[in-house]
């Protein structure tokens, strides 16, 4: 087809804004009805958790049943990206009612369409539920996980289909693209990011706009626009469900990049484990050099840029710049000494901007709107929003987006809905992953920015947050992160390769029962020399898990060493495996939920735990309502 131009954009929008106005929850008029538009759209979510929980069947079930009626012009089931509720998937939008449903199998299909798509009647059973007061919220902006969120990055999940085109056009895609290319010099493009105050979303904060600088005044004929989408923090699902649900807006933001820099070839690398986000990022970069918004003169505007997509194996370190670049150029993926920094010296030597796909779904935005507009969002010295991955022992596990400056207790008691079970406490969270550190209650009340997370001990990270309640062993918890690392390593440096084994041979010692006084001091020197002696940040940031919780947890530590007990009863080798008959409840769970036959209990009788049998799997333990086993 011919290649587009501004105004061809602007066609599009325009044919497509009924269906755009539909989904916000706007109801078309009888004007638009008459034009063939559909009055009802099924917003179905189609993530890789929603496919995990059955979403696929869902929206063939809907599609048959609403074909079965004859209504396909007025029901359109659209299958979106992510929309960010993941623990409740799979989830579903019926716009422009607003109305949320949650939890869906295939077998509500034919209810959700006869009593609520023609008769008018929402289906109450499968509205969310509040976990307080027991009552069904009907819409979706009046659930306190959606309304308490300000979606940037995430402003079209749950609203496009991420493999149409059109509709990421209709919601001003490209434009920022259009403006930056034909109205904007590369200095232009530059001057409003530095005013923007945009940094690096994937961990280290660094300014986007001075990156972008660097490299633009850096010679060479040559230059490249890299992507990190090689996300591998555990419990991190950010990249991943950006790519799914709005892949355009990472391809618009490397354009504008690429025009910043004077680059002409891009490289998105995702890790291969991400098998739907490369599918969707694919196709939007095919349908993008279709309409001409990839390739040579892209909008009349005399540039030239494509991208492609590189694989990544999985390895954690090539989320490292340079081991990225690395593993790109065929290489084994191991980091390098800098300088040279990547913006003057990267990719095959030549001068390259790097950065993940969350800092690249702000640019497009920033453009259009200006840079002062996003500089009024959020702090002082971190600007704009920051999407998490918010995991764990919370009630609302899923997709959050909220403004830089947000307290942590706002993120986990208001948006994700605080501790599950009426006897579990909140303990600490885990900020930016294996490189991150703990943070405990007494400072729930830190905002989210740069700086006060460093202060506390933490780091922002790429994003992932993972919750703990007081069931938590703090130090298995440090054993867990040192254990990835230690695996991840790519080995080429002594205090990493070395340090963080020794350091996870001491942590298993001690959850094991054997531990030293003396383990504690030989894990805060080992800390210290890898901090000052690790050639990458994995390895530099490596020990941040043990020093936070040593930190804030130090009588853990000297519980398990000195007592020999585990207080969170997580570590099964210091766990006794007995039950209290006074705090017993006679309920019988433990005695159903045992694999190993290792119960006996009667109605009214306290449980038994026979020892010769007990496996130490903590499944009675983690079943136990009444903490009674000890």
């Amino acid at each position: 087809m011919p290649k587009l131009t501004v105004k061809d954009l602007q066609e599009i929008k325009k044919k497509n804004q009924i269906d755009v106005a539909t989904r916000l929850g706007v109801a078309p008029d009888g004007a638009a009805l008459e034009a063939g538009h559909a009055s009802k759209h099924l917003l179905l979510c189609g993530g890789t958790g929603c496919h995990a929980t059955g979403s696929i069947g869902v929206k063939e079930a809907l599609m048959v049943e609403i074909a079965k009626r004859g209504r396909e012009k007025d029901f359109q089931v659209v299958e979106t990206g992510c929309n960010g509720f993941c623990a409740q998937g799979p989830v579903m939008v019926v716009q422009p009612d607003g109305v949320f449903y949650q939890k869906i199998k295939a077998d509500d299909a034919a209810a959700i369409v006869e009593e609520h798509l023609i008769d008018g009647q929402p289906l109450e059973r499968l509205m969310f539920k509040d976990p307080d007061t027991k009552k069904r919220i009907p819409l979706l902006l009046d659930i306190p996980f959606f309304s308490e969120q300000k979606p940037l990055v995430l402003r079209n999940k749950g609203m496009i289909d991420p493999e149409v085109i059109d509709d990421y056009i209709a919601r001003d895609g490209y434009f920022g693209a259009g403006k930056a290319l034909l109205e904007m010099t590369p200095e232009e493009i530059i001057a409003e990011m530095k005013t923007s105050g945009l940094r690096g979303r994937g961990g280290a904060g660094f300014p986007t706009g001075l990156k972008w600088e660097f490299a633009s005044k850096s010679p060479g004929d040559v230059k490249y626009v890299l992507c990190n989408a090689d996300e591998g923090d555990p419990g991190a699902f950010m990249d991943r469900s950006v790519l799914e649900a709005d892949p355009h807006a990472v391809v618009e933001g490397m354009i504008i990049a690429a025009k910043a820099i004077d680059a002409h070839e891009g490289r998105v690398y995702c890790r291969a484990e991400y098998p739907l986000a490369i599918r969707r990022l694919g196709m939007a970069i095919d349908q993008a050099r279709e309409y001409g918004l990839l390739g040579e003169d892209i909008l009349g505007s005399g540039f030239d840029f494509d991208l492609e997509i590189y694989q990544g194996a999985g390895a954690f370190v090539c989320g490292e710049e340079t081991a990225l670049m690395l593993s790109i150029e065929g290489q084994r993926g191991m980091p390098r000494p800098r300088p040279p920094f990547p913006a003057q010296e990267g990719l095959w030597k030549r001068p390259t901007v790097l950065n993940n796909v969350e800092s690249y779904a702000n640019v497009a935005q920033i453009i259009q709107n200006g840079g002062a507009w996003y500089a009024g969002i959020g702090t002082e010295t971190s600007k704009g929003t920051k999407v998490f991955a918010l995991t764990g022992n919370v009630r609302n596990i899923g997709l959050v987006e909220v403004p830089m400056g947000t307290s942590l207790r706002s993120i986990i008691f208001d948006v994700g809905g605080g501790i599950p079970g009426k006897k579990r406490k909140f303990k600490a969270v885990q900020l930016g992953g294996p490189s991150g550190g703990c943070v405990p209650e007494e400072f729930i009340d830190t905002p989210v920015d740069f700086e006060s997370i460093a202060k506390v001990g933490a780091i922002m990270g790429s994003g992932g947050m993972i919750v703990m309640d007081d069931q938590t062993c703090m130090v298995d918890m440090a054993r867990f992160f040192l254990d990835f690392i230690q695996d991840e390593s790519c080995g080429k440096c002594t205090p990493c390769r070395e340090g963080t084994k020794r350091m996870l041979e001491i942590l298993e010692k001690i959850t094991k029962g054997d531990g030293e006084p003396e383990d504690i001091t030989m894990l805060e020197e080992l800390s210290e020399m890898i901090k000052d002696g690790a050639l990458c940040g994995l390895g530099q940031t490596g020990p941040n898990p043990v020093l936070s919780t040593l930190q804030y947890f130090r009588n853990e530590y000297e519980a398990h060493i000195i007592d020999k007990t585990c207080p969170a009863k997580r570590c099964p080798a210091l766990v006794k495996f007995e039950v209290d008959e006074e705090i017993c409840i006679k309920c019988g769970i433990c005695f159903k939920k045992c694999p190993a036959d290792a119960i006996t209990w009667q109605k009214k009788e306290p449980a038994v735990i026979d020892k010769t049998k007990c496996i130490k799997c903590m499944t009675c333990i983690s079943n136990c309502s009444a903490d009674a086993i000890f």
